[in-house]
């Protein structure tokens, strides 16, 4: 397990957060899961707990940063300066990002691949929809045209390919198309993908172990990443039964936001009624809290610096 309050200096050689991505995606017979992370304290919990991906969905970093809907208000700079402040809490646990649509033209979104590449960003997933988009669980989605899906893609390798240095950023293709069209499409959009250059596929708002099992035979050798939504169209399976399908990544985006959510009602409503602090009853005092922050390891490294600002504890 990652420790997120002890300062351990890194002496294993550097992995790429793109290569570790692809390296546990590559595992035969299983599908690791990646919790949903919008902020510090949620990256920071998802550390602590053990977790091997997080994931950082545009709807929860629009939520968090904009106090808005998902409809396409964040920008790109809203998403890498979300993504570059989680990835970089623990470069050991690989950061999947939402890009929405790509953020405008084939330029502009060769462009959000360097930004990401830069934030620390290990993989990312683009999708069909027009650039108005919506939440994939939410009705009323429109998809671009198959050639303009292609464009997009493809800008995504070109600015992959023009990072200096190289990398090795995954790219993962959304699919809205299903929920307009038909699977079969869906499926179609996600061949032309793959031969575009993508390195993933997530097909939104699946909703049968048929369709998941037909996926990843179809898409084969292009892994596959599932997407849960609690009381959305796609039916809650066990991870190891993903595993067992083949399905490769499974991602839980509102998985801490809806109950954070209902805890801060809970804790406001407390506090307006009563005067009390609702969690005063959850035993976490203000070092607890800071522990789980990371307080620890930095003041180790103020010890191994000669410093003396914690001589006294902290």
């Amino acid at each position: 397990m990652s420790s997120a309050s002890t300062f351990n200096p890194n002496t294993e050689p550097y992995v790429t957060p793109g290569e570790r991505l692809r390296n546990l995606i590559s595992q035969d017979g299983i599908c690791v899961q990646a919790p949903g992370v919008y902020d510090g304290i949620c990256a920071r919990v998802a550390i602590e707990q053990g977790f091997q991906v997080v994931y950082q969905s545009g709807a929860m970093t629009t939520a968090a940063r904009l106090g808005r809907a998902d409809l396409a208000f964040a920008s790109l700079n809203d998403f890498a300066q979300n993504a570059q402040l989680i990835a970089n809490l623990d470069p050991c646990v690989p950061l999947v990002a939402d890009a929405d649509t790509g953020f405008g033209a084939p330029p502009n979104i060769a462009r959000m691949v360097q930004v990401y590449h830069q934030s620390g960003v290990a993989g990312f997933h683009i999708e069909d929809q027009v650039a108005n988009k919506r939440c994939g669980h939410l009705k009323g989605k429109v998809v671009v045209d198959m050639e303009t899906w292609r464009s997009r893609i493809r800008a995504c390798v070109i600015g992959r390919d023009s990072i200096y240095g190289g990398s090795d950023i995954v790219i993962i293709a959304w699919m809205d198309a299903m929920a307009i069209e038909s699977y079969d499409a869906a499926l179609s959009r996600f061949v032309d993908a793959r031969e575009c250059g993508a390195d993933m596929g997530f097909l939104e708002a699946i909703e049968t172990e048929e369709q998941i099992k037909n996926a990843v035979k179809v898409l084969a050798p292009m892994p596959i990443m599932i997407n849960f939504v609690s009381r959305g169209k796609t039916p809650w399976f066990p991870v190891e039964t993903l595993g067992a399908w083949g399905v490769k990544l499974a991602i839980y985006p509102g998985q801490a936001a809806k109950s954070v959510l209902q805890t801060i009602r809970e804790a406001y409503q407390c506090l307006r009624e009563t005067g009390k602090d609702h969690a005063e009853a959850k035993g976490l005092d203000p070092r607890g809290f800071f522990d789980i922050m990371g307080l620890e390891g930095e003041v180790e490294i103020d010890r191994l610096a000669g410093g003396v600002g914690f001589s006294q504890g902290a």
